[in-house]
């Protein structure tokens, strides 16, 4: 069966489902990938690659977890000797660098992959080899850090690899060059998902889904991939540079021969403290969702939200000199950049005078996600107020590269990230897997994260105050730090035990949670319209939208889109501001080139580390997945008619 070349628009819309709902059978060959070894690595299903990017993630959030963990122990006492300082230089640079780049960055982007096309009501991803390519690439530059860790060629330079220290005069060998490295790759992953959901979101959308109706998760995605898209090129080419700087002899940060190591801050940085907000918008999407449901209320103030989300992003760009108060800056530039940072708590301020309103004006019902999400409203409000501090120049100096910075910085990411992202974790988990977590594992495990997070950095505030400077591996018996580091110390245990909790619930889960049918939340979003798990095909007829809320009016059920073939991946592009149908896209189907692809690049990638020519025989290795991925194929999309 081939769909016709032209089909009117009006031919797409039915009333009812009528005869196609016989055509499961025919969906369910067209759209389901043959098992065994070769389809694990050459699926591309938006459902796979977003679990795939999901575990990967966890997995890292563990590694850096547990690197965290040594380092508190090694802190717990003074002049202890648990880990010498090479190592421990080793494991907060790693620890850093994977909880920045290998966690929280990609496990947004694997729930954005997963939710994006059921809450629009489509079948795939916009590019679903680019979105495999992603994933495999995120894959290969994780191993290749953690390999270095593993054969003590983890880098040591700390996270934001200042120059000169990481430069070849200071860091010889080949730790930084394996950082310089990872970051261009991954964020080379990050690029391509980024660029995949924006297309997704924007082309995509169910029929009458105009951007006035999308979920408040799509569009902190949206927002989000257009930062990754804007942030990222600046630490690709920073880190460029440096892995030039040390494997070739350029000096690009070398004041000697006419480079500046400032120029390597105000790279990194525009790109740094926009990676703040890319990890935190798509959580404020995350509490939106979750607010929604658990209050059986419409958000209010849905356009102020949206608003809030797009200023967060526009803003987010405008701060990163905050973080260079301490380098001589001119005071006029100085001034700019504070008003910025005390600027950009007033769109989340106005986010969680919504969220508290759509709480106060509906029925909430107080399950373990609307656990989390109070535990990240009290969290990130302490977060918040000590960022404001930090926008302060006399202040700011007189915390510099101290434990208050770490204690604000972990503040944010995991009070606004990581407890809205664990919310999110039970809430979205019978989708994924069609049982429920377990109720009172959930909660203690909300409760050990929320005690063990302050009882870990809340002291951290007070040792900042106290002089304790950031990336000390041991301190004297005599400087009045002892006690406020063991209370951390003991806090990070109990966060580890509610790690631990969430991990036996998940597996618990998985094995004999209970069945929760295809909504068991009463939620209001297109993602609850299909099974849970989806099916292959996410949805037998795409729906359609007639408001915000779909599924609590019934709304979504009034037409059905209908008119695509059942015998080959076609899905339906719409308009971009008002998702009008538009035209018929057939999607590619499973490949193995994008994994050939990222092979070749990673071999390029590290290989350079060792040789230029790496950089020739990558250009053959890579040309040749490239020419299959881009083989010719029938016509990919069909024009609509107009109406008559």
């Amino acid at each position: 069966m081939t769909a016709p070349a032209a089909l009117r628009r009006s031919d797409l819309l039915r009333r009812e489902p009528g005869p196609v709902e016989g055509n499961h059978a025919a969906l369910l060959r067209t759209w389901t990938e043959e098992g065994g070894i070769v389809s694990w690595f050459s699926t591309v299903s938006h459902t796979k690659i977003g679990l795939r990017f999901i575990v990967t993630a966890l997995v890292f959030f563990l590694l850096g977890g547990l690197e965290a963990l040594l380092m508190r122990l090694q802190l717990a006492r003074p002049e202890a000797r648990l880990i010498g300082p090479d190592l421990y230089h080793q494991l907060f640079t790693t620890h850093g660098s994977t909880m920045m780049f290998l966690f929280a960055v990609p496990v947004m982007e694997g729930m954005a992959i997963y939710l994006v096309p059921l809450m629009l009501g489509t079948r795939n991803l916009a590019f679903p080899r680019l979105g495999a390519f992603a994933y495999w690439s995120y894959l290969i530059g994780g191993i290749l850090l953690y390999v270095g860790l593993f054969t003590n060629t983890g880098p040591d330079a700390g996270w934001f690899a200042y120059t000169p220290l990481s430069g070849p005069a200071y860091s010889p060998g080949k730790r930084m060059d394996v950082w310089a490295q990872l970051i261009t790759f991954t964020e080379l992953s990050a690029l391509a998902g980024a660029v995949n959901l924006i297309a997704t979101i924007l082309k995509l959308r169910a029929p009458g889904m105009s951007l006035d109706r999308m979920p408040l998760f799509v569009w902190s995605i949206l927002v989000m991939s257009f930062m990754v898209v804007f942030a990222m090129p600046a630490v690709m080419v920073s880190s460029t540079c440096l892995a030039l700087d040390r494997l070739v002899g350029t000096h690009f940060f070398n004041p000697v021969e006419g480079g500046d190591p400032l120029l390597w801050q105000h790279w990194f940085w525009f790109f740094g403290h926009p990676e703040v907000y890319i990890i935190f918008v798509p959580p404020l999407g995350m509490v939106s969702s979750v607010v929604t449901a658990f209050s059986r209320h419409g958000i209010v103030g849905y356009t102020a939200i949206v608003l809030s989300l797009v200023a967060t992003g526009v803003i987010g760009f405008g701060l990163w000199v905050h973080h260079m108060f301490a380098t001589g800056l001119p005071q006029l530039g100085e001034n700019f950049f504070t008003a910025a940072g005390m600027m950009i708590s007033i769109p989340t301020g106005v986010q969680i005078f919504c969220w508290i309103a759509t709480l106060w004006s509906g029925r909430p019902v107080f399950k373990t996600p609307l656990w989390f999400i109070i535990a990240f409203f009290v969290t990130f409000l302490i977060g918040g107020l000590t960022g404001v501090m930090l926008a302060s120049v006399p202040i700011n100096l007189q915390v510099h590269d101290t434990y208050f910075v770490v204690a604000h910085l972990h503040y944010v990411l995991i009070g606004g990230a990581v407890f809205p992202l664990f919310a999110a974790f039970h809430y979205w988990f019978p989708k994924a897997t069609g049982r429920l977590l377990d109720e009172r594992l959930g909660r203690v495990e909300c409760a050990l994260l929320f005690v063990g997070f302050h009882l870990t950095f809340f002291p951290m505030h007070l040792l900042g105050f106290n002089g304790m400077p950031r990336r000390l591996y041991t301190y004297g018996t005599d400087v009045g730090w002892a006690t406020h580091s063991l209370l951390a110390t003991i806090g990070a245990g109990l966060l580890g035990i509610g790690v631990a909790v969430f991990l036996v619930n998940v597996v618990s889960g998985l094995r004999r949670g209970a069945p929760a049918g295809s909504d068991p939340w009463g939620g209001d979003g297109l993602e609850w319209a299909t099974s849970s798990p989806p099916p292959p095909y996410n949805f037998l007829l795409l729906p359609t939208v007639r408001g915000l809320y779909p599924l609590w009016t019934g709304e979504s059920q009034k037409t059905l889109v209908t008119g695509l073939s059942w015998e080959s991946r076609q899905v339906l592009a719409t308009h971009t501001v008002d998702a009008e149908p538009d035209h018929r896209i057939t999607l590619p189907g499973p490949a193995l080139s994008p994994l050939f692809v990222a092979l070749a690049t990673g071999v390029t990638f590290i290989g350079l580390i060792f040789t230029p020519w790496a950089a020739p025989v990558g250009l053959v290795l890579t040309t040749v997945p490239l020419i299959a991925w881009f083989w010719p194929r029938p016509p990919h999309h069909e024009l609509l008619e107009e109406q008559p």
